[in-house]
């Protein structure tokens, strides 16, 4: 099994910033891809950024040129620095691993539980 915690989340103004991590355990040995996610309330979610074991990126429209993805395979942690925050960035943020390989087999994705991300006056 592989679990996935996010944290960093909170409250922020507009146009501050925060960096969110998220961290695997368990018996995971690497993931293809890990990236980040996003849910606003009455909305669907999105792909917010993504980045592959080999250290490409890929973000989302809304977020390109604020927010910058990294992680690292060995350590099995993803960040998200998030600058130049909007109120419309408020969302449930959700970190996820892809194509990932355990010591019992692997598994196709998994999902953390979300860090709350609020940004007002």
């Amino acid at each position: 099994q592989v679990q996935l915690v996010e944290s960093g989340g909170g409250l922020v103004q507009p146009g501050g910033s925060l960096r969110l991590s998220c961290a695997a355990s368990g018996s995971i040995l690497s993931a293809n891809s890990m990236g980040w996610y996003r849910q606003a309330p009455g909305k669907q979610r999105e792909m917010v950024a993504g980045i592959t074991s080999g250290g490409s990126t890929i973000y989302g429209d809304s977020v390109k040129g604020r927010f910058t993805i990294s992680g690292d395979n060995n350590k099995h942690t993803v960040f998200l620095q998030m600058n130049s925050l909007k109120p419309e960035d408020t969302a449930v943020y959700y970190c996820t691993f892809v194509r990932i390989t355990t010591l019992s087999g692997d598994i196709s994705e998994a999902w953390g539980q979300g860090t709350l991300v609020t940004v007002s006056s």
